[in-house]
């Protein structure tokens, strides 16, 4: 899908019209999404698009109707995608500048997709999935002095779209704050990992206190990368490996 999307995307489209090409795509291939009418909780609003799309200082869960203009070059856009097939789940995401990338927003993909990476590389069967949050955050704060948004972060999947453990990209600040990140890493284990960084802050706001979408708190850009990796005897293995092969500037 993420394919389809880089030959398709461009100034000038919507949201609604990229999200009614992921539903045609999704189709097509023999799937479908498994965003659409997800809720967070039992009596939550139900998520209405087929993929999250959202546009610079929008972090996560960016919805069709977002953003009430079309793309220019400049903007920033995460584009995250679910799917459900053969019983199991796919869950993807990858920032794509429109048009040319900016010098800072260049440096900000690059911290994204560098930070996955080592993270990813971090994982040791036996060890604490804590290892990946110190490799992310040295990676982006330290190496790029970008911020990672706190309370945000990847999870299990796999027959379901979240499952535990929960995967915080950030190390706790105060004991109990992140308890599944003790856990040892374990054969077997299906993780969506998935850094969300801001260029000014790492606090988030709600949209009007609703469950989506959910923004930087100062407005500065943000980027979102995400891979599903499977945990081995050998070490993790990327299910979602070819998103690093495709570019992400988006021209005319």
């Amino acid at each position: 899908m993420h394919r389809a999307l880089v030959g398709h995307v461009r100034p000038g489209m919507t949201l609604a019209q990229i999200d009614k090409f992921v539903a045609a795509t999704l189709e097509s291939m023999g799937t479908s999404s498994c965003f659409l009418g997800y809720r967070q909780s039992l009596r939550g609003p139900r998520f209405p698009s087929h993929a999250c799309l959202s546009v610079n200082d929008c972090i996560v869960h960016g919805t069709a109707g977002s953003l009430d203009r079309a793309l220019v070059p400049g903007d920033l856009v995460k584009i995250d995608i679910g799917v459900t097939y053969k019983g199991w789940i796919g869950d993807a995401a990858w920032t794509y500048s429109i048009g040319p990338a900016s010098p800072e927003v260049r440096r900000l993909m690059d911290a994204g997709k560098k930070s996955l990476k080592l993270g990813i590389e971090a994982f040791r069967v036996g060890q604490p999935l804590l290892l990946w949050a110190k490799a992310v955050e040295r990676c982006v704060e330290t190496e790029y002095g970008f911020r990672l948004i706190r309370g945000l972060g990847g999870h299990g999947y796999g027959r379901r779209l979240h499952s535990e453990p929960f995967i915080s990209n950030s190390l706790p600040s105060y004991p109990g704050e992140w308890p599944d990140g003790s856990l040892p890493c374990t054969p077997g284990m299906l993780l969506a990992l998935e850094p969300m960084i801001g260029v000014g802050t790492g606090k988030q706001r709600p949209s009007n206190g609703h469950d989506w979408p959910v923004y930087t708190a100062d407005g500065s850009l943000a980027s979102h990368h995400e891979h599903d990796v499977l945990i081995t005897e050998s070490g993790p293995r990327v299910l979602t490996e070819g998103l690093d092969e495709l570019t992400d500037e988006l021209l005319v």
